[in-house]
């Protein structure tokens, strides 16, 4: 079972994400994406952590996400926005190579047998139009990309302001 859960920034989709898992199961997992950019992310990614309880278990995966065994597992993925970000730069933002690694990535979580993946992501075309032609590259790729986890998600939610509107769901 996959999840995707989208919406615009603090629009309540990691709390929704995040409580939906802790519903499906006593010790989900946790999977953040963010690479450390620097000290101040660290402590960003500090405080992320201390803010789950000792429920969760904590995996930091910036790319290969399907190196992680969700069999019979609850994993929330969160984000898309930074996991593709890490595809972005180490490619020179090359967006047709994004694409096709981070599709095989996806195509590889659907293929684990008695998972239930929640997966978090950001509507940032939805946003303020980006200035510079790599942002402009890199909200196409998101976009896509969305399109993508959704096509084969069993259940897409949309968070607008902090209520859950169900897209997507499961036959």
């Amino acid at each position: 079972m996959m999840y995707l859960i989208t919406g615009g920034e603090r629009s309540g989709k990691s709390s929704y994400a995040e409580n939906l898992a802790k519903k499906l199961a006593e010790k989900p997992l946790y999977v953040a994406t963010a690479r450390k950019w620097d000290a101040n992310f660290q402590e960003r990614i500090d405080r992320h952590q201390k803010d789950r309880d000792e429920r969760w278990i904590n995996i930091e995966k910036e790319k290969f996400l399907s190196e992680i065994d969700f069999s019979g597992k609850v994993a929330v993925v969160d984000c898309v926005t930074l996991w593709l970000t890490n595809f972005f730069v180490d490619t020179k933002n090359d967006v047709p190579l994004c694409l096709q690694q981070a599709k095989a990535e996806i195509d590889a979580l659907v293929k684990q047998e008695n998972a239930t993946i929640i997966i978090v992501t950001n509507e940032i075309g939805m946003g303020l139009h980006a200035e510079t032609a790599v942002g402009r590259k890199f909200t196409e790729l998101q976009g896509w990309m969305n399109q993508y986890i959704a096509s084969k998600a069993d259940n897409v939610v949309l968070m607008v302001s902090g209520i859950p509107v169900e897209i997507k769901k499961a036959k």
